[in-house]
């Protein structure tokens, strides 16, 4: 399985945005969402701001593939479903600190949408 190098986890880490670029049903990407991404360790993960009715992340779940570009990084990745609670606790904490400047409008709704966290792998 590849990894992510120190130097693309510190760029995408250090970005305030990523553009996820989901892998249709069809084998074409559909078009780049900015989101947000935190950094948990040696693994990045994104949520939906609009949880489950997000388009890019119905998207993202049928298909567990996709394009991301954050930092002067591009590349495709896997995205696996994360349902370990204490993994979640950790990115909560990681959203809160990074994003909390933004205020509880934006960052409540990323601590809402536990159920759509995704991890990305690259590929």
């Amino acid at each position: 399985m590849t990894t992510w190098t120190s130097d693309e986890l510190d760029r995408i880490a250090m970005s305030d945005e990523l553009d996820m670029a989901p892998l249709r049903h069809d084998g074409t990407l559909r078009g780049p969402v900015p989101i947000w991404v935190v950094r948990d360790g040696d693994d990045l993960f994104v949520r939906s701001f609009r949880g489950m009715d997000g388009a890019w992340w119905r998207t993202a779940r049928a298909s567990h593939a996709g394009h991301i570009r954050s930092g002067g990084v591009d590349k495709n990745v896997t995205l696996v479903e994360v349902k370990d609670s204490e993994v979640n606790d950790r990115i909560d904490t990681a959203y809160r600190t990074k994003y909390g400047r933004f205020g509880g409008a934006y960052v409540n709704p990323m601590l809402a949408a536990r159920p759509t966290t995704l991890k990305l792998v690259p590929r």
